[in-house]
């Protein structure tokens, strides 16, 4: 009889739980018909990077596309439409012209662009290039009196393998399999003391764990220290090619420190690797190279503060509850900011438009966030967070902190939505498959993460800076595309490398998610409560601190 009552009583939860989560099929036809029949999503796209793009954070186009953010978020018809400010964040930074020339023993333009927070030429300038490998602190001396009025090539020359692999991919059906299984469950946590399984070429010794990166805090002493030899030593320019990227597209973010305190560097500026590569070549045969370039920035004299944007839909019988999706919406200057974020924005302000449109009452305000700061730290993100709903140093809530029910997040480029990332959070994993079965024709349904280790630090996109403290914040799983080989923080970070019918998908999906947790009856279950942990935003070297990859 115990045994029976047991199972009736679980029956009855688990028919409770099922019939609370079934998808609103009229609502999600709805939804569909209007993201791919009335599309808004690449105007959205447009006026952030053809018009007002790039957006370094605080930048002119930052701070434009803010007010243009703004006035388009009422055209939707959301109120409450405002900025938050969040800092001090540091100097504004911008640029306003590029030329890079080599003029001898041949002409040949350069491909390139400034990095961030370092001055301009105060006009055009001529100068001989140096190679002058600088990647440690011990390589300095070595040049000391060396570079007055050189243009310094700081990095040794890149060796550029033919790609074999196309540029442009998306998820197979076998991949999203092997996406939604569970980890080996010996390598979450303290990867270093689990034991592995020996297997293939690592015999039956476990695989070394993962070189430790740098720690960012001894990165940008370094950087600083070099910046500031490099002045005082009277460099005319300094060159490198960037953080990857070959054929003309080029991956480079900041090269100084947005930070007063910090040194401010001769100009520097990043070539495509080709470029780079031909002149150090000819400084190893001896023959004498010329190159000009010609640079204007304006860099701010003051640590600024800068500005989230907000804006929401007002709920009806539980409008004290908040659902909030967004994504960040600063970008680097290469290109204008395309898939780094403006696709993540767009695609949430896109799914502002659609729940608006369907005029029909929600039960909780759904509220839309754009975060500034992201590329230098999740910064935007992190102080709302800490200003709302608590801070991990001591984990003292916030009023508002049981009021939200969960924040959605779109930052990984123009791919279509094929699944949703839990963070860890198995308990709404049946929630969440029952609301993907009717997107299934869109591509989309893999569930990913329900088991995973606990995050040490807030790091990748701006869900984190949520899920850190024991909210629900999660992110989309997306196709692949270019992000990584041809468009994040690249000067081909550009409007059209974005796919319309990819960005009108997410924009339904997300519409289609946020719509059924506002009109759930009951919250969305979350992780236990996590500890305070008093030391968590020191700089460590497993902080990603920008664009989370898949």
């Amino acid at each position: 009889m115990r045994a029976r009552y047991l199972l009736l009583t679980c029956g009855l939860v688990a028919a409770s739980v099922f019939a609370q989560d079934q998808p609103d099929l009229a609502v999600i036809h709805r939804i569909k018909a209007e993201a791919f029949q009335n599309s808004k999503v690449m105007d959205h796209l447009f006026y952030l990077t053809d018009v007002h793009g790039p957006r370094v954070t605080n930048s002119k186009g930052y701070r434009s596309a803010v007010e243009w953010v703004q006035g388009r978020l009422k055209e939707i018809g959301l109120t409450n439409v405002r900025t938050e400010s969040f800092g001090p964040w540091g100097k504004s930074w911008d640029y306003t012209r590029f030329e890079g020339h080599m003029v001898e023993p041949g002409y040949m333009p350069l491909i390139g662009f400034p990095l961030a927070w370092t001055p301009g030429t105060d006009g055009a300038v001529e100068g001989e290039p140096v190679l002058a490998v600088m990647t440690r602190e011990e390589d300095l001396e070595k040049f000391k009196g060396k570079l007055r009025g050189k243009i310094v090539l700081i990095t040794a020359p890149k060796v550029l393998a033919m790609s074999m692999q196309p540029q442009a991919r998306r998820w197979s059906e076998a991949e999203l399999t092997r996406l939604s299984e569970v980890p080996d469950v010996s390598r979450m946590g303290n990867f270093s003391s689990a034991p592995q399984p020996g297997s293939g070429i690592f015999g039956s010794q476990p695989p070394a764990p993962a070189a430790p990166q740098p720690d960012r805090q001894r990165q940008a002493a370094f950087r600083n220290k070099r910046n500031q030899f490099l002045k005082d030593e009277g460099a005319l320019l300094v060159l490198d090619f960037g953080s990857s990227g070959d054929g003309g597209t080029l991956f480079a973010s900041g090269g100084g420190s947005r930070e007063k305190k910090d040194p401010v560097p001769p100009p520097m500026a990043a070539i495509t690797p080709e470029h780079y590569n031909r002149i150090a070549r000819l400084l190893d045969k001896k023959i004498p190279v010329k190159l000009r370039f010609d640079i204007r920035t304006e860099m701010g004299d003051s640590d600024e503060p800068s500005v989230n944007v907000l804006g929401e839909i007002e709920g009806g019988g539980k409008k004290d509850e908040v659902v909030m999706l967004g994504g960040h919406f600063d970008s680097w200057q290469g290109g204008t900011g395309a898939t780094d974020n403006a696709t993540g924005s767009s695609v949430a302000i896109e799914a502002m438009r659609i729940l608006k449109s369907l005029n029909v009452k929600m039960n909780r305000t759904v509220r839309i966030a754009l975060w500034g700061g992201e590329e230098q730290g999740l910064l935007g993100s992190i102080a709302y967070v800490r200003d709302h709903f608590a801070d991990r140093k001591d984990m003292q809530l916030k009023p508002e902190y049981s009021k939200l029910v969960a924040y959605f997040n779109s930052d990984n480029g123009t791919g279509k939505f094929r699944g949703i990332r839990l963070g860890g959070n198995g308990a709404v994993k049946p929630v969440f498959e029952a609301w993907a079965k009717p997107l299934a024709d869109l591509g989309f349904g893999t569930i990913v993460g329900a088991t995973t280790s606990a995050l040490q630090r807030p790091g990748g996109s701006d869900h984190t800076s949520f899920e850190f403290v024991g909210l629900n914040g999660f992110a989309f799983l997306q196709d692949p595309t270019e992000y990584q080989s041809r468009t994040h923080h690249s000067n081909m970070d550009v409007y059209d490398r974005v796919q319309p019918g990819d960005v009108m998908q997410s924009a339904a999906v997300m519409a289609a998610f946020v719509y059924h947790v506002a009109m759930r009856p009951e919250q969305l279950p979350r992780k236990p409560l996590p500890k305070a942990h008093p030391d968590w935003d020191k700089p460590r070297s497993n902080v990603a601190a920008s664009g989370s990859a898949q």
